[in-house]
């Protein structure tokens, strides 16, 4: 599962159409392709930065049946101070089932493989997850949870940061899961193109440094919010996004993480702490 922008929009012409034009109306793809390629200005996983506060390009595309199944890609570049080894590149292969449910709802489950290419095997692992989303008055809502059972790439591998600055394994194919709950709401402001949302997440697991110092939940337990705004360039493709993100990951726990996490490895400044991102995506 990965942390993203909400875009929402609505459509209310089929009601105002004439019955003529209604028979006239094309049947719904059994196959429909969306996707989006952004330029963000840090690339922030659940509150935590992986690309060492600096620019990221970012895209991927989903195929969709309209039986509801869907598989789908997405990628980014990371820091580039080599831990993952390879192209220094997240890549996500993404497969789900979406249906409705009840008055206007939708489930949604599926599971995340991440990956490294050309990087080392055992940073890999996968995250089934579920979301349910719905309306309620303005409000667009979701809540989700993701569960990536214990595997080597979320194990505790080193005792300390100094031993994940030295490159020394204390606890050589260790395996850990980790527990991500999050909530996300969302409303248009009419008539403006703008849309407000905001994002709160809960991971728990993964209490340590993995195999070449990775992580998903690097601190054990912690909370990340946002708060922001998208507003969609009238005619064109384009919306643009500002949010306000942070954790309650202490600096002494940043501490821990710095090392590895940033390019120079000196341990200085934090990839966790409170940000101000912006965004520009085009989707299709």
């Amino acid at each position: 599962m990965r942390f993203t922008t909400l875009l929402l929009a609505g459509t209310m012409l089929a009601a105002a159409a004439p019955a003529f034009a209604q028979d006239e109306t094309a049947p719904p793809k059994a196959v429909t392709v969306t996707g989006s390629v952004a330029i963000v200005s840090d690339y922030r996983f659940r509150g935590v930065s992986q690309s060492d506060e600096q620019l990221a390009v970012q895209g991927g595309f989903t195929i969709a049946h309209k039986s509801g199944f869907y598989v789908g890609t997405w990628g980014s570049n990371l820091a580039g101070w080599g831990t993952f080894g390879g192209a220094n590149m997240e890549l996500d292969l993404i497969a789900g089932f979406k249906t409705p449910i009840g008055g206007g709802g939708t489930l949604d489950v599926g599971a995340t493989w991440y990956m490294y290419p050309g990087g080392f095997d055992n940073t890999d692992f996968i995250e089934p997850y579920a979301k349910l989303s719905g309306t309620t008055g303005p409000l667009n809502l979701t809540a989700g949870v993701a569960y990536a059972p214990k595997q080597q790439a979320l194990g505790p591998w080193y005792r300390n940061g100094t031993s994940a600055a030295n490159g020394v394994y204390d606890r050589v194919n260790a395996k850990d899961d980790n527990l991500y709950v999050w909530g996300d709401a969302a409303a248009g402001v009419p008539n403006t193109g703008l849309t407000v949302k905001g994002h709160i997440g809960y991971s728990n697991g993964n209490k340590g440094l993995g195999p070449f110092a990775t992580s998903v939940s690097p601190t054990g337990e912690y909370f990340d919010w946002l708060a922001g705004a998208d507003y969609t360039i009238p005619s064109t493709p384009l919306t643009l996004g500002v949010a306000y993100i942070d954790t309650d990951i202490s600096k002494r726990e940043s501490a821990y993480l710095q090392p590895s996490f940033s390019k120079g490895q000196d341990g200085t400044g934090s990839i966790a702490d409170a940000t101000v991102l912006v965004s520009l995506t085009a989707a299709f």
